[in-house]
């Protein structure tokens, strides 16, 4: 992750806007988790469907009327089981996962009532039950020998080398960060992830024996995808998006105007969040859910007034209306149909200039008329990009795959944010990367 620019030209910006107790509460659990006789209550909510639409709305194909009866008989270990058979991460999904969007959507309870049986914090409930055991709930087959190259330690790659090693062969993942976890690590909120869940997570996973990390290491730099293929039979691409798109507005090489991506990076690596710096006016442009993080968390640690400015209307955010309603709950300016065309100031932000846009059909236009916000900081959260492909054939600005994330070079896989098709969701993620293991290892044992 690059550090933070330099904010001495910019006044606004300062570390300690918050005493540490406040800062403590506005970032504690976001959803405390269930107790066991709330869990109870939840479970038998459930109606137990035979043709569940909340299954086919998870993206890893979990059995949710399953576990949720298992949680209601008092056995969430098996729960928990249930879970993971599908989706090793379901820990970490259970905190970020859209399900307002997938399965709780889904459920029948949420079209009958408009409220839906609570399956993320079921799913919770279950997997922290069974993970605060310590043990691993699975075994290694016996070692087949094989070795495995897993490039990318976030959900796709985690996923990926955890179903290869339970099968008893060897991995290896290379990872450019000093710790892994991905996203999961460096870009979730704060509030979603508390109690260095991520790195608890990670560890517990590594648990199945098998695989070993490698850090400092980035594909296109001091690794080879050449060279990859020559020493491993197979190899999984999971390296997600690292790079982040330009805002094309004059000014936006003034300080004060940085990347939303690694400001939530050092918001998450920070041991005392009183010397994290944020401005007094914070404008982020964006309508994804690194937009909304960047702009709760800056609420949170202090900052005056922030807006989200957004250049399409709010059913074209990508970010769920949940997470829009949670901006706008902790104060959070939501403005649409604005695009930036320049942020003005003597060296450092001082003020961003927004275009009015519409859509007549015929694409997306500026109107003309403009208007001025007050910013001493903006976040760029427009989208990410692919920093390295390894020389395979893109769709896009995506590595393109077919079938269980097969590329277009003969014992290379990928999957997650970097490749081709699904959404950018920590679920899909996994679900892939679990995936193109499943195809690894029927090739790799034929």
């Amino acid at each position: 992750m690059s550090s933070p620019q330099n904010t001495q030209m910019t006044p606004g910006i300062v570390a300690g806007r918050l005493p540490t107790e406040t800062l403590a509460e506005n970032f504690d659990d976001l959803h405390a988790p269930l107790a066991p006789h709330e869990a109870t209550v939840a479970a038998d909510r459930c109606y137990f469907c035979h043709d569940a639409p909340c299954v086919t709305a998870c993206p890893t194909d979990i059995d949710i009327p399953l576990f949720i009866r298992q949680i209601s008989t008092g056995t969430p270990e098996a729960a928990a089981k249930t879970i993971f058979d599908q989706n090793i991460l379901g820990g970490m999904c259970a905190r970020v996962c859209p399900t307002e969007d997938l399965c709780e959507q889904a459920c029948v309870r949420e079209l009958a009532e408009g409220k839906p049986v609570e399956i993320g914090r079921l799913q919770r409930h279950a997997t922290d039950t069974l993970m605060a055991k310590q043990s691993h709930p699975y075994e290694r087959a016996p070692e087949t020998g094989k070795k495995v190259a897993v490039v990318g330690a976030g959900p796709a790659g985690l996923a990926c080398a955890h179903r290869l090693a339970m099968y008893g062969h060897d991995v290896t993942i290379y990872d450019a960060a000093d710790k892994p976890g991905g996203l999961n690590e460096f870009g979730i909120a704060a509030y979603k992830t508390t109690d260095n869940f991520a790195a608890a997570e990670v560890d517990w996973l590594l648990g199945i024996g098998g695989i070993t990390v490698k850090y400092g290491m980035r594909l296109g730099e001091n690794l080879s995808l050449d060279d990859l293929v020559g020493c491993f039979p197979a190899v999984f691409l999971g390296v997600g998006l690292g790079g982040v798109n330009a805002l094309r507005a004059v000014g936006e090489d003034k300080d004060g105007v940085r990347d939303a991506v690694n400001f939530i990076a050092d918001l998450r690596q920070a041991s005392d969040l009183t010397t994290l710096p944020v401005g007094r006016d914070v404008v982020v442009i964006g309508g994804g859910m690194t937009a909304v993080d960047a702009a709760v968390q800056s609420k949170l640690l202090g900052a005056q007034n922030v807006t989200i400015a957004y250049r399409r209307g709010r059913d074209a955010m990508s970010a769920s209306r949940y997470e829009q309603d949670l901006a706008a709950s902790k104060g959070v300016n939501l403005v649409f149909n604005a695009q930036p065309v320049a942020i003005h100031g003597n060296g450092a932000a001082q003020e961003i200039e927004l275009e009015y846009t519409k859509d007549d059909g015929s694409g997306l236009k500026g109107t003309g008329e403009t208007t001025c916000l007050k910013a001493d900081q903006v976040f760029k959260a427009i989208g990410q990009t692919l920093e390295t492909d390894g020389g395979l054939t893109l769709d896009g600005r995506k590595i393109a795959v077919t079938g269980a994330g097969r590329t277009s070079r003969a014992g290379v896989w990928a999957g997650g944010d970097c490749a081709s098709g699904g959404d950018d969701l920590t679920v899909t993620a996994v679900a892939e990367g679990r995936d193109a293991a499943e195809d690894i290892h029927n090739m790799l044992m034929s």
